[in-house]
């Protein structure tokens, strides 16, 4: 079946759980089709770290990745990947990418950045040279990236907010940013999609508020952000319940920066389509594996002697060929093969996740799915 990519997507609902709202789709792009609900591995610099293309491809089948617009605009500029013909050639990458704005990079750097209506000054963490984003800015930039989905200047508070009148002006402001972003995006090609971002802190009212200007954008998509920003996850979970259903049904919906492995139902059952998290990288290199028998730290000296697998009930590389004394020796070691295959197990973990979830929403079998994942949870297993 062809289907007419309209400002750089497609957006087609297969099958929604009637009592949570979870949902199953596909989005089609430029760079090919992504199955729904996804998890997006980050690649921060044009790479996921510890990974190759070939493994991210062939290995993981992971269909779409993340790149950062802030660290890449540092280094190595975006105008040599516009002359590479763009990320994808650049980093080798044949199949969709997304990338942020690098407003939550930006807003990070609290003491070396100043806001103002005009948008965003910073120093470069790199080498202290100022610098500006703009709304607009930030979608040239990310046209010049060649990203499949790009996503405006947003505004991210800390966690906890500054008080009403001050969160409510900076959701403004990101409205307003979102609305300048679209203007400039839209007197220019459109086949890459822009997502605006809803934020509003902690605060229903706000999220409420935040998402009914942004509908009216007629954006090809749609961005929680704010997330993941030292909130109890119960926040950012009632965040996440109160947006959703504000959005329109037939366009994708993307939380950013979330969450564990036992988080990521959870969001799929509040009516998410997308999610990011560095967690499952991160995590690996620092000696945190993430398993269907609960969470491993390799380092501990119970699996010295070890000769079982990482996890008997993964695919993967790292499980079908190594012990956790082995993975254990190399962490300890310091060695660089260990983060290659604590990253591969990790992202496959998460992966397969979504693949079950997405399962269990098109075979009708997505609540027991939900409550067999709480009561795990419950009893301290991933």
């Amino acid at each position: 079946m062809n289907h007419k990519l309209t400002e750089g997507l497609c957006f087609e609902l297969q099958a929604q759980c009637p009592s949570t709202g979870a949902r199953a789709g596909l989005l089609h792009t430029a760079h090919g089709t992504i199955e729904t609900p996804v998890f997006m591995p980050v690649g921060t610099q044009g790479t996921v770290k510890a990974l190759t293309p070939a493994q991210l491809q062939d290995d993981l089948d992971a269909k779409i990745i993340l790149a950062n617009t802030y660290h890449l605009y540092l280094r190595p500029g975006h105008e040599l990947i516009r002359d590479f013909g763009g990320l994808h050639e650049y980093i080798r990458w044949p199949r969709p990418i997304l990338t942020d704005s690098g407003g939550f990079q930006v807003f990070s750097l609290s003491k070396i950045r100043k806001v103002t209506e005009e948008g965003v000054v910073f120093r470069s963490h790199l080498n202290g040279d100022k610098h500006l984003f703009t709304p607009e800015s930030t979608v040239d930039v990310q046209r010049a990236l060649g990203s499949d989905i790009m996503m405006v200047l947003d505004e991210c508070l800390e966690y906890p907010a500054p008080p009403m009148k001050e969160a409510r002006q900076s959701m403004l402001r990101t409205v307003r940013w979102a609305e300048q972003a679209f203007r400039h995006y839209r007197q220019q090609d459109t086949r890459q999609a822009l997502f605006p971002i809803v934020q509003g802190a902690m605060s229903a009212a706000l999220r409420v508020e935040c998402a009914e200007k942004l509908l009216e954008l007629h954006a090809p998509g749609y961005a929680i952000g704010g997330l993941s920003v030292g909130e109890p996850r119960e926040e950012s979970l009632a965040m996440t319940e109160i947006t959703t259903p504000l959005l329109p049904r037939d366009k994708p919906r993307y939380v950013m920066g979330v969450g564990k492995p036992e988080e990521l139902i959870e969001y799929v059952a509040r009516g998410v389509d997308m999610m990011d998290c560095v967690m499952p990288s991160r995590n690996a290199r620092n000696g945190c594996l993430f398993t269907s028998e609960g969470k491993v730290i390799i380092k501990n000296s119970r699996y010295r002697d070890d000769r079982a697998p990482l996890d008997p009930n993964c695919g993967c590389y790292t499980c079908l060929n190594f012990s956790k004394s082995y993975l254990r020796h190399l962490f300890l070691a310091g060695e660089i093969l260990f983060s290659v295959l604590g990253t591969l197990h990790n992202m496959r973990r998460y992966l397969d996740i979504m693949k079950k979830i997405r399962q269990a929403i098109l075979l009708g079998d997505f609540p027991s799915l939900l409550r067999a994942n709480r009561a795990a949870t419950v009893i301290g297993i991933d």
